[in-house]
């Protein structure tokens, strides 16, 4: 079939859906009980499944906000259904077999750890004081004698988190609150001189990349810097199915002027190909092999954080849905709520609920829930009240309970069932 020089809104929706991994099967329905997580481990995802899944998106956003669960557990759940969460926590911090490692992906970010030699460039740069916030570049320029103490207390000591390094290495308090220990491992973390080696709760531990990284990936030549771009340019070519320039220097945070000069060549090659897509005011592109799925079923909650949705803009010009995270709005002002998950349904954006797990009681707590313009409640409220059980299970909790507003609360109130 040849390949579509243009696509409805509509292919393009079904196009990046099926990139970002939501082409399988709807999952099945959730379990009985808690107790059938324990006993049956919610058909556990293999590794394997895990790294091939993150090896297609590129990279899994970290953040630390964890009012429902903390947001880079929440991809693997939304598109191959519930799996132990330690199995993320091992891929990334597995010993020397690990199969993810930490960096400024698209901000901080799992990534393949096999692609760490696309990102010495970036560390090359923040090791000069380029690409890297303002008053770290300052500090890193003044205070050079003072960066090597720390890298050496780590590389003799470590791993250590900022707060167990020696009262020498600590230094005072500042910025952000930071200590001026604290400010020298995120300095070297951005260089590449150090890396995560595990986290203590959401602490970072850092030591030497020799200690933590697979030798065979340390011992990767360096690719040069516009190649790397490329490299970076077409993992995320292939992660968003469609896209436009904006969209594809988002994805790893390139330059504007990197990401315009790398699409060019990678154009000239005709390994992205320019296509226009109903609707939007700019060029996407594609890649050569580009194929439209004649439908795109999947039924998940999305964090607020997941790639899929991450670009506003993009999200808006595929769905119609302008998300805007509102965690930093007052409460007053907030239109969805605090931790909001788009509910993903038939290839549009449905819904929003504001969650929260209460684990102390055991609840799952639903805050909020409003159904898009284009969505009937009565039509959302059954498959959403099924997805909320199935993450409920998986987050070790009992039972799912209603308690705010929104004009899907009332018809979603009435599907929650209880075990």
């Amino acid at each position: 079939m040849p390949r579509p020089d243009s696509l409805s809104l509509r292919e393009a929706r079904r196009v990046a859906i099926a990139a970002q991994g939501f082409s399988n099967a709807v999952p099945g329905p959730a379990p009985d009980s808690a107790s059938e997580t324990a006993s049956e481990g919610l058909a556990q995802v293999e590794a394997r499944r895990a790294r091939r899944l993150i090896g297609r998106l590129g990279l899994v956003q970290i953040d630390s906000v964890n009012v429902l669960v903390r947001s880079h557990y929440l991809p693997l759940f939304s598109r191959l259904g519930p799996y132990e969460a330690a199995l993320l926590d091992r891929l990334a911090y597995g010993g020397k077999r690990r199969s993810l490692f930490e960096y400024w992906g698209h901000e901080a970010s799992l990534i393949p750890v096999e692609q760490q030699p696309l990102f010495r460039w970036r560390m090359a740069r923040a090791e000069r004081g380029e690409g890297i916030y303002g008053e770290l570049a300052r500090f890193s320029a003044e205070r050079r004698p003072y960066l090597d103490a720390v890298l050496a207390e780590v590389a003799a000591r470590g791993p250590l988190g900022a707060s167990e390094l020696s009262e020498a290495g600590r230094g005072a308090g500042g910025w952000w609150g930071w200590s001026d220990g604290k400010r020298a491992l995120e300095f070297l973390f951005w260089a590449g001189r150090v890396t995560t080696a595990g986290r203590r709760g959401f602490e970072r531990l850092y030591d030497v990349p020799e200690r933590v990284l697979p030798s065979a990936v340390l011992d990767i030549p360096t690719p040069e810097e516009a190649e790397a771009q490329r490299s970076l340019l077409r993992i995320a070519a292939r992660a968003h199915g469609v896209a436009t320039e904006r969209d594809l220097r988002d994805y790893h945070r390139l330059d504007v002027a990197d990401a315009r000069l790398r699409i060019a060549e990678l154009v000239e090659a005709g390994e992205l190909l320019p296509v226009t897509v109903e609707g939007w005011d700019r060029t996407a592109y594609v890649t050569p092999d580009l194929r439209v799925p004649r439908k795109a079923p999947a039924r998940a909650l999305l964090s607020p954080f997941d790639s899929l949705i991450w670009e506003r803009q993009r999200t808006e010009r595929l769905f119609g849905a302008r998300i805007r995270l509102e965690i930093y709005t007052p409460a007053h002002k907030r239109e969805h709520g605090y931790y909001v998950l788009p509910f993903l349904m038939d290839e549009r954006i449905a819904a929003r609920v504001d969650l929260k797990s209460d684990r102390k009681a055991g609840i799952l707590l639903v805050q909020a829930a409003h159904a898009e313009s284009h969505a009937r409640p009565d039509a959302v409220a059954q498959p959403l009240a099924v997805e909320l059980r199935r993450l409920a299970v998986w987050l070790g909790l009992e039972r799912v309970t209603v308690t705010g507003g929104g004009d899907l609360a009332p018809a979603l109130a009435g599907k929650i069932s209880y075990s």
